[in-house]
C-alpha cells in the first residue's frame, strides 16, 4: 500500500509528506549514518508495524531510554505513527527515577540501550514483569534476561514488509491533533519529576512559531548536540523534519574541536546551544581561524548568554545572528530577542513569539506597569495541557483564561518589561534552579544528599555562574561523630543523579538557618552569599 499524502495536522504527517517531496534528501546524519527522508519514513513505518504487532495501542505511553542516536529518532516517529505517546528520557538517569517515571506514566513498553540493562533491570525489579523491553544493541553474550520480556530493535525493524500495514493504516486514519504526542518529564518543586502533557496541536503550534522567526527552510542544516530528552534538543529534530531540512545529531559537546569541524565540513546553517557551549567555544585556542561562513545563526535558551560572551562572539563572527530566547517545557517557547537588538539590549529575552501573548501580573492578578516586577503569564496554543497524574499542580499552574475552555500558563518566573515592551528575566518565585539549560529541583538533590550515611541535613540553592547560569551549591550538616569528605558526597551524587544535578560547590555548616515554623530558610543562605 502506497503511503498517501497527509495534511500536516499531525507531527508524523510532516515526515510522510516530506518523504514524498524529498525522498533522496538527507534528513538525519549521525556518526557515519546518513539517513534520507525516504529511508527514515520507511524504517519508522516498519518499526511502527512491529510495535502494533507487539500490542502497542493508541494513547499508550512508550519510554525511549536511549542516548541521541538513529534508533532514538526512528523510535519517536514510529511511536507517533502508532498513535501512542513517546517519552524520551536522559540516558544518565538512575534506576529509582526510571522506576518512578515508568509507574507514573503507566508505560508498558521501554525502548532501551542494551548497555543500560542493569539500570532497566533494577528499575523493573518491583513487580513490573508485564513491561516489555525492546533492546537496542547486539546481545552477543545471550544473557539470561530474568523475567524481562525482551525483543530486539534490529529484528523488529528488519522485516520484509516495507510499507504501511492494514492495522497501521487504520491507526493513521484515526489519530487527531488533540491526541497526546509526548510526555516530557521535567524537575518538579516537590522533588519528583512531572510529565508535561504535549499534544500534536500544541507541539506543532510551538514549532511553527519558532520556525517562523528563525526563518528556517529546506536549505537549513541544523547541528544538534543537545539531548533529545531536553525539549530544546527534541524540537530541533521535529522542526528540521517540519521544514524539510537536514539534522546532524551528536551525542554531546564533549569534544569542541570535533563540533567546530562538523560546522565547517557539513556547512551548518543553524546551531542551537546553551551558555556552557558558547563559553567553551570562545575558550578554544585559535577559534578566530574558523570562518563559519555557512553558519547563519546560533540560538540560546534556558539561561541568558553572559554579555561579555555575546560581545566577543559578535566581534569574531559578525555575520552570525544570535537569537536569545526564553521558554519552559510547559509551553515550549515564550519569547525571543530579534538578532538586531542583541547589541543594544543583550540582557533581554525579547518579546512574545508569533501567535503567543504574554502578561506580567502582580500577586492580585493585575498587570504591572513597565519596569515593575511580576509573574509572567502565557496565553496561546503553545500552552501545553498540564501535568500527567498531577491535577492539583495542573490547577495551580494552568488556570482559567479569558474565554471559556481557555487555559493560561502561570510560569512562576519573575519578569519586568521596559518601555518598548522588551522582557527581562529576574528569577523564579520558587526555589527551582536553572543550570546548563536544565530546570532542576533542589528537593530532589536534597533527598539524595540526606540518604548518605553521615549527613543529618542538606539544603541546596542556585548561585550565579557566568557559564552555567546558575551553579548548584549544597550546604550539609554532618551527623554527630561522623566524618565525611566532599569527594565522597560528589561521588555518591554522580551515582544517584544525572550529571547536571551534581553540586558544583559543597559547604559543611554546623546548622541550617530555620524559620519560626522550623523550615529551612534559604533566603538567609542566599543573603549570606550576597554579603560575602
Amino acid at each position: 500500500m502506497k503511503e498517501q499524502m497527509f495534511q500536516p495536522r499531525l507531527l508524523q504527517n510532516f515526515l510522510i509528506n516530506n518523504a514524498e517531496k524529498y525522498y533522496d534528501k538527507e534528513a538525519l546524519i549521525f556518526d557515519n549514518n546518513r539517513i534520507t527522508y525516504g529511508s527514515l519514513n520507511d524504517k519508522s513505518t516498519q518499526f511502527a508495524n512491529s510495535l502494533i504487532h507487539l500490542g502497542i495501542n493508541r494513547h499508550d505511553r512508550v519510554i525511549i531510554f536511549l542516548d541521541n542516536s538513529v534508533e532514538s529518532v526512528i523510535s519517536i516517529w514510529s511511536i507517533l505513527k502508532t498513535g501512542a505517546v513517546f517519552i524520551v528520557l536522559n540516558g544518565s538517569i538512575k534506576p529509582n527515577k526510571l522506576e518512578y517515571i515508568i509507574k507514573d506514566s503507566g508505560s508498558n513498553f521501554i525502548i532501551a540501550d542494551l548497555r543500560k540493562y542493569d539500570v532497566v533491570s533494577s528499575a523493573l525489579k518491583n513487580n513490573m514483569s508485564d513491561i516489555k523491553v525492546i533492546w537496542v544493541g547486539i546481545d552477543s553474550e545471550n544473557e539470561n534476561r530474568n523475567n524481562i520480556t525482551s525483543y530486539f530493535f534490529n529484528e523488529l525493524i528488519d522485516n520484509q514488509n516495507v510499507g504501511i500495514s492494514k492495522n497501521l493504516a487504520n491507526r493513521l486514519d484515526k489519530i487527531i491533533d488533540y491526541d497526546l504526542a509526548s510526555l516530557i518529564y521535567t524537575s518538579g518543586s516537590t522533588g519528583e519529576p512531572k510529565g508535561v502533557i504535549s499534544s500534536h496541536f500544541n507541539m506543532i503550534s510551538a514549532a511553527r512559531s519558532i520556525i517562523e522567526y528563525l526563518e528556517n527552510d529546506h536549505n537549513d542544516i541544523i547541528l544538534d548536540v543537545l539531548p533529545l530528552s531536553f525539549d530544546y534538543g527534541l524540537y530541533q529534530m521535529i522542526m528540521s523534519v517540519m521544514f524539510g531540512g537536514t539534522l546532524i545529531l551528536e551525542t554531546s559537546f564533549m569534544f569542541p574541536i570535533k563540533i567546530v569541524q562538523v560546522i565547517e565540513e557539513e556547512n551548518i546553517t543553524g546551531f542551537p546551544i546553551v551558555p556552557t557551549i558558547i563559553a567553551l567555544l570562545l575558550k578554544m585556542k585559535d577559534i578566530e581561524k574558523y570562518k563559519f561562513n555557512s553558519l547563519r545563526y546560533i540560538s540560546n535558551t534556558g539561561a541568558a548568554f553572559p554579555v561579555p560572551h555575546i560581545q566577543k562572539f559578535n566581534q569574531l563572527f559578525p555575520h552570525i545572528k544570535i537569537y536569545s530566547m526564553f521558554g519552559l517545557t510547559e509551553c515550549k517557547r515564550i519569547a525571543y530577542l530579534p538578532p538586531e537588538e542583541i547589541k543594544t539590549r543583550p540582557s533581554s529575552v525579547g518579546k512574545a513569539i508569533p501567535n503567543c501573548e504574554i502578561f506580567i501580573l502582580d500577586e492580585n492578578g493585575n498587570e504591572v506597569t513597565n519596569g515593575e516586577i511580576g509573574e509572567l503569564v502565557v496565553r496561546g496554543s503553545n500552552v501545553m495541557r498540564g501535568y500527567w497524574n498531577s491535577p492539583e499542580l495542573t490547577e495551580k499552574v494552568y488556570r482559567k483564561g479569558l474565554y471559556q475552555g481557555e487555559t493560561l500558563l502561570y510560569t512562576g518566573d519573575l519578569f519586568r518589561q521596559d518601555e518598548e515592551g522588551f522582557l527581562y528575566f529576574l528569577g523564579r518565585k520558587d526555589d527551582m534552579i536553572k543550570s546548563k539549560g536544565e530546570r532542576i529541583s533542589p528537593k530532589e538533590i536534597e533527598n539524595v544528599l540526606c540518604s548518605i550515611h553521615g549527613v543529618a541535613e542538606a539544603a541546596v540553592i542556585g548561585v550565579p555562574d557566568e557559564i552555567l547560569g546558575q551553579a548548584i551549591k549544597a550546604f550539609i550538616v554532618k551527623k554527630d561523630g561522623w566524618e565525611i569528605e566532599t569527594n565522597e558526597i560528589l561521588y555518591y551524587c554522580s551515582k544517584n543523579v544525572e550529571s547536571f544535578m551534581v553540586p558544583k560547590y559543597i559547604e559543611f555548616i554546623k546548622e541550617l538557618p530555620k524559620s519560626p515554623n522550623g523550615k529551612v530558610d534559604k533566603k538567609i543562605l542566599k543573603q549570606e552569599l550576597i554579603n560575602l
